[in-house]
């Protein structure tokens, strides 16, 4: 008899790190049997370094080695540029190819009765993908209970819906509310 393990997928974790760092920890903790880590740890980077230099260390040392972005959404993720550049670099045409997309509302995230949510609460990176068809968005609840369906989805729809991505957006040169 033959035992087949599944593949481990290599999933980087987009979050606002001073809001949502407790959803980021259990899922790592809880979740990941199936999957291998890629996310930027809490002081992993010198935040004084230029943003050219963090740019290039987050697509060159973890995004472009992974191959589903997963994107934790709560209410101040889209206005974080770290965020932006790392849906960016994931979406990203690279030597390993385009990373899959899935992002996650989390609790505090809000979202209607009707399961609707304001686009303008969504980071607008994220939001032309769900509309394109290129990524789904999930909230915490369902995300938790499905991460391996969701990961595969995402890890198989890098490849067959590729040409829905849409990375035309101009990447955030600042966090949004704050001054240039």
């Amino acid at each position: 008899m033959y035992f087949y393990e599944k593949p481990k997928h290599k999933v980087f974790i987009s979050f606002y790190h001073r809001d949502d760092e407790y959803y980021k920890k259990y899922i790592v903790d809880h979740l990941s049997a199936n999957v291998i880590n890629k996310s930027v740890e809490d002081g992993e980077y010198d935040p004084d370094d230029s943003d050219a230099y963090i740019k290039k260390l987050i697509r060159e040392e973890k995004v472009s080695d992974s191959s589903v972005v997963v994107v934790l959404v709560g209410p101040n993720t889209r206005k974080r540029k770290h965020v932006d550049w790392e849906i960016y670099a994931g979406l990203r045409a690279s030597i390993n190819g385009n990373s899959g997309l899935v992002a996650i509302a989390l609790p505090e995230f809000p979202i209607s009765s009707s399961n609707t949510y304001n686009p303008a609460d969504v980071p607008g990176r994220v939001y032309d993908n769900l509309a394109s068809g290129y990524a789904k968005f999930y909230t915490w609840d369902y995300a938790i209970s499905h991460y391996d369906e969701i990961i595969q989805e995402a890890f198989d729809n890098r490849i067959l819906l590729r040409d829905k991505i849409n990375n035309k957006r101009l990447q955030m040169r600042r966090n949004l509310g704050e001054n240039e």
